[in-house]
């Protein structure tokens, strides 16, 4: 099964799942940048102004429903379209905290300061302010975050300004943040890639970044030091609207196995086209899941199979 799973009713759009238990329920809560792809924007003004999509399933992950969009995350004082990307989403310490990353207002080029913005929630609906964080630049995007080994909190983004690399910072509390530093070069030393995302699976701990022609799969004991595998998400899947590569992704673990979410550009041909999609129809996105297991100590990506998630329940 490599079908879609979600698309967006509305725009069409769906990009950067991030998938989460709601507490207490046997619900699965994705939150994704929904994107403007139907609008007729100059540039790239379709990507931005984009809110946060929410679907939901009640079925461990087989289904899922749309919800709408997140409400109050604009920063005081940007009044009118705003935009919003790759929200980090994790339940530590007894609620839910979001790392968003955020635009002032709806560009249609690149070249403009990016924040990751904290919020808090106690039930994934309602969203406290808490702020920016100080990082390694001022385009700074797709924070993922994870408890190491080592008893912090660590938290992995995107510097555009940097190369399109991977820093990290460290936390003991999730609201004071210190930078740590480099951890994946980006261009010209590098591949520059985004949408870092870690996690714990089959002994060993893994991170994997989008390099925009598959994800890059890293491996560590400590979180620390990562040796890189290669890449993962490269070969299409079965589905005629799962052929292209896998996109800036969310892993959510389930004992032995993960399910890894992931978004296509379905429509568009990324290698002959690669100016960006031709027009409005080839902007559609799709989001999939498949299935992540460890064989010696290599990480397994298995496209057109899919994940349950409903012995987490």
């Amino acid at each position: 099964m490599s079908a879609p799973i979600f698309r967006d009713p509305i725009q069409d759009g769906a990009a950067d799942p991030v998938v989460v238990r709601k507490e207490g329920t046997g619900e699965y809560w994705m939150f994704y940048t929904n994107r403007r792809a139907q609008m007729d924007e100059p540039g790239f003004g379709w990507i931005h102004g984009s809110p946060i999509g929410i679907a939901v399933s009640s079925d461990g992950g087989a289904s899922w429903h749309y919800r709408g969009t997140v409400k109050g995350l604009d920063a005081p004082g940007d009044n009118g379209l705003n935009t919003h990307w790759a929200p980090e989403i994790i339940w530590a310490e007894g609620q839910y905290h979001m790392f968003l990353s955020y635009i002032t207002g709806t560009p249609t080029h690149w070249k403009v300061p990016r924040t990751i913005t904290h919020f808090t929630s106690p039930d994934l609906e309602n969203w406290t302010r808490v702020g920016p964080l100080k990082l390694s630049s001022g385009n700074c995007i797709d924070a993922c975050v994870f408890k190491s080994p080592d008893g912090l909190w660590r938290m992995w983004f995107k510097d555009e300004g940097q190369g399109s690399s991977t820093w990290s910072a460290t936390s003991t509390d999730l609201m004071d943040w210190t930078l740590e530093g480099l951890v994946l070069p980006g261009s010209p030393d590098a591949p520059p890639h985004e949408g870092p995302n870690v996690f714990e699976l089959g002994g060993y701990y893994w991170l994997i970044t989008d390099e925009w022609r598959g994800q890059a799969a890293y491996r560590s004991d400590d979180t620390i030091n990562w040796t890189r595998q290669g890449l993962i998400g490269t070969e299409p899947g079965s589905d005629p609207m799962d052929k292209k590569f896998v996109r800036h992704a969310d892993v959510v673990v389930n004992r032995d196995h993960a399910a890894i979410y992931y978004f296509t550009h379905c429509l568009w041909d990324e290698v002959s086209q690669a100016a960006g999609p031709p027009d409005i129809a080839a902007r559609a996105t799709a989001i999939h899941h498949a299935r992540l297991t460890v064989v010696d100590g290599k990480l397994v990506f298995e496209r057109d199979v899919p994940a349950d998630l409903a012995l987490l329940a």
